[in-house]
């Protein structure tokens, strides 16, 4: 793996941990669409990916179907995993710091962002 996919990876992580800790989203919203489009990686790939990082609280069962397929790329969890812990401090922070109004208005605007991206691009 070259220096230029980990940072990518620990971007993603990072990415990931930040909005998860401010919105509560993270994996499918942020790990998925970027693992595709930056890494080249399949949806299924990505999705594997993405549960692999939440393993320990969340999808077990799931993942293993995944690593079964060929689905599951392990050494990207673990690096996405780190950053997204990191991440995930710092998201918080600044949710913390933001009125329950604004949240819902940044809440719903990466919603929208995300769903029109993900539809017009291929």
């Amino acid at each position: 793996m070259n220096v230029g996919t980990v940072l990518i990876l620990l971007a993603i992580g990072l990415s990931a941990g930040i909005f998860g800790g401010m919105v509560g989203l993270g994996g499918g919203v942020i790990m998925i669409p970027a693992m595709i489009y930056f890494l080249g990686v399949s949806q299924q790939t990505a999705q594997g990916t993405s549960l692999a990082v939440m393993l320990p609280p969340v999808g077990l069962m799931a993942v293993m179907n995944y690593y079964k397929a060929g689905q599951m790329n392990f050494k990207y969890a673990a690096i996405i995993a780190i950053a997204f812990f990191v991440g995930g401090y710092f998201g918080s922070k600044i949710a913390l710091d933001i009125s329950p109004e604004k949240m819902k208005k940044v809440f719903a605007i990466a919603l929208m962002l995300i769903a029109v991206n993900m539809l017009i691009k291929k």
